[in-house]
């Protein structure tokens, strides 16, 4: 297997230390350079021209989204960052994973494991394929077919973890994979089960089956540990309502 050049864009000494190791971990990867500040990132990728990169968004001088948009060479994207918000911005930049920090070594295998098989599309072409049909069927949603680069394949409900939805987008995590599709939450949380996808925010949905643990955060609002290390938080509202649910 082709191995592919990597370069890291991590303003965070520990952070950027373990992905260097991850990287080293996988024979399919070849780290070659990197950078601390968004400014450094975008002149070293320009002269290295790495074939992937693990770009955090908040960084010094300037973030990892400005870094992306000024590129001329156009790299693979794997973005890490501690802001949930972006992920949507992140897959319309055609990002091909978005790690929410603190994410587990299982995780980011699972990254680059995407990032070895499939191949390059954009991300304009990730779709839910049976909207039409949900559209004249008022039941609960057993499964749907998503569009992942230039495949498409039947996704049970019961593998979703979480959704997280920004307007007319909602990104699915699901077979430690993310997958944008382009039809809001709302809709979606319609023809969902009630008893099983719980909305913790106005952009949240968790699947309880893959909640971890729940524990309370200085503002008494639930911080939801999920199986795959992703930690989701439950506004004052959910929080409520998950506590009655305790037996």
């Amino acid at each position: 297997m082709k191995t592919k050049t990597v370069f890291i864009a991590e303003d965070e000494p520990l952070a950027r230390e373990t992905l260097r190791n991850w990287i080293h971990d996988h024979p399919q990867l070849h780290l070659i350079g990197e950078a601390a500040d968004g400014a450094v990132a975008l002149k070293n990728i320009e002269l290295l021209k790495p074939e992937v990169v693990f770009m955090d968004i908040q960084m010094p001088e300037m973030t990892g989204l400005e870094v992306v948009k000024r590129l001329i060479h156009r790299p693979e994207y794997i973005f890490t960052t501690a802001y949930d918000q972006y992920a949507v911005t992140a897959f319309e930049l055609n990002a091909v994973d978005y790690l929410l920090k603190p994410f587990s070594r299982e995780r980011f295998d699972a990254a680059v494991e995407r990032l070895l098989e499939v191949s390059a599309t954009s991300s304009d072409d990730l779709q839910l394929v049976l909207k039409q049909a949900a559209e004249h069927d008022t039941s609960l949603l057993k499964r749907i077919l998503v569009r992942d680069r230039g495949h498409i394949f039947p996704l049970a409900m019961d593998e979703i973890e979480y959704m997280k939805s920004d307007e007319k987008y909602t990104v699915i995590a699901a077979r430690k994979r993310t997958f944008m599709v382009r039809i809001g939450l709302s809709e979606l949380s319609a023809r969902l089960d009630p008893g099983k996808f719980i909305r913790i925010h106005r952009s949240t949905l968790v699947n309880l089956d893959f909640v971890e643990s729940m524990k309370a955060d200085e503002q008494s609002q639930l911080q939801l540990q999920m199986r795959d290390g992703t930690q989701l938080i439950a506004n004052r509202e959910a929080s409520k309502m998950l506590r009655n649910m305790a037996i």
